[in-house]
C-alpha cells in the first residue's frame, strides 16, 4: 500500500472518523480548520481578510446517506450564505453535492441545492461545486449544467489525474473553475496514476484555462507549479481579474501571506465544522508533503498515541486480510 492509498483507507476509516468528531478541536484540529461553528469560521475569516486574502467556506461533511442530514446540511449552508451577507466579509461558499443528498436521490439534491444557489445569487455570491469521486463526477456536472440554466454564479472544480479532465475542462471553459491535482484514489482505467503525469497534465489544464476559459483559480501547494504559473501569467499578460492562487487553510501561512502581498489575488479554502478527519486525510493522501506542513501544529502526544495506535491496528489489519 503506498502512503497516498493509506492516507485515503484512513479516511475512510469510521472509527477514526467517529473519535476525530469526539475530540474534536481537543486534537489540535484548530490548525487546519477555521471553527466548529459559523461564529469562528467568520472570526478566521476576517483575520485572512485583514490581510488582503479572499476565502471559500467550506461546510466539512459528505457522502451522507440520510435526508434528515443533508436537509440539515442544506440549512447550514444557508446559515453560512446569510453570515457572510450580513457581516459583508470577502468569501463566497465551496460545497459538495453528496452532503446535500446525491447519494441519496438526484431530485433531491437538485432542489437542495437550487435552494442554496438562489439565495446566494440573491446576495451576489459565487457557489463552487466541489468534485468527488469518480462515481460522482458526471452527476455533480448534470447539476451544474441544469442550474447554471437560471443562474451564473456558479462554478466547479476540474481535477487533473482524470483522463477526461481536457475534455471537460474545454467543455466548462465558460465557468469559474478551480483546477486540482485530485484527492481520491481513482483507478487506471480512469485516473493517471503516476505524479509526472498528474503535474504534466495539471499544467496543461491550468495554462489553458488560463487563455480560455472566464476565471481560474490556481489550487495548489507546490511552489514549483506556482512559480512556473508566475511566469506563464505575466509572459501571457494574463490580466489579474482572470485568475487567483488558492490554498487550504493552516497550509503554508507564509506563502499565502506572501503571494498577497507581492499583489496576487489569492483565496484560502476555509472548512469549518466537526467533520474534518476526512477531509484532513485526503489532504495528506493529495499531497504527502502536507504532512510535514502541519503534523507539528494538529497533533499532540495524546493524539500521536490515539491515531498511531489505531493507524497501526488499521494497516496491520491490511497486510493480515493479504496473507489469508
Amino acid at each position: 500500500m503506498s502512503l497516498k492509498d493509506f492516507f485515503i483507507a484512513l479516511s475512510e476509516n469510521q472509527f477514526l472518523n467517529n473519535n476525530a468528531k469526539k475530540y474534536g478541536l481537543k486534537m489540535g484540529a484548530a490548525s487546519v480548520v477555521a471553527g466548529t461553528n459559523i461564529n469562528e469560521m467568520i472570526k478566521s475569516i476576517k483575520e485572512l481578510n485583514s490581510h488582503g486574502i479572499s476565502c471559500t467556506i467550506d461546510n466539512l461533511g459528505e457522502f451522507v446517506h440520510d435526508k434528515a442530514e443533508a436537509t440539515a446540511a442544506k440549512n447550514q449552508i444557508l446559515a453560512v450564505i446569510e453570515a457572510v451577507n450580513e457581516t459583508g466579509v470577502d468569501a463566497h461558499i465551496s460545497l459538495k453535492p453528496s452532503q446535500l443528498g446525491l447519494d441519496i436521490d438526484y431530485d433531491f439534491c437538485y432542489e437542495n441545492l437550487k435552494e442554496i444557489v438562489e439565495l446566494a445569487d440573491r446576495y451576489d455570491i459565487f457557489v463552487n461545486f466541489d468534485m468527488e469521486n469518480y462515481a460522482r463526477l458526471q452527476p455533480s456536472f448534470d447539476l451544474l449544467e441544469e442550474l447554471s440554466r437560471e443562474h451564473d454564479n456558479i462554478g466547479t472544480v476540474i481535477q487533473a489525474y482524470f483522463f477526461r479532465a481536457k475534455e471537460d475542462i474545454e467543455k466548462y471553459k465558460n465557468y469559474r473553475l478551480r483546477i486540482v491535482k485530485g484527492a481520491y484514489k481513482e483507478p487506471s482505467e480512469v485516473a493517471y496514476q503516476t505524479k509526472e503525469e498528474i503535474d504534466r497534465n495539471y499544467i496543461e489544464l491550468l495554462e489553458y484555462h488560463l487563455l480560455n476559459g472566464k476565471f481560474t483559480s490556481i489550487a495548489t501547494h507546490d511552489h514549483n507549479v506556482i512559480n512556473h504559473m508566475k511566469q506563464f501569467i505575466a509572459a501571457h499578460n494574463i490580466p489579474k481579474d482572470k485568475y487567483e492562487f488558492q490554498m487550504l487553510y493552516g497550509f503554508r501561512r507564509d506563502m499565502q501571506l506572501e503571494l498577497a502581498k507581492e499583489g496576487y489575488n489569492f483565496c484560502t479554502y476555509v472548512p469549518f465544522g466537526q467533520d474534518w478527519y476526512g477531509y484532513f486525510m485526503r489532504r495528506l493522501a493529495e499531497r504527502p508533503q502536507n504532512l510535514e506542513l502541519v503534523v507539528k501544529q494538529v497533533f499532540n502526544k495524546k493524539t500521536n498515541t490515539l491515531i498511531g495506535l489505531t493507524a497501526a491496528g488499521f494497516a496491520l489489519g491490511r497486510l493480515t486480510k493479504r496473507r489469508k
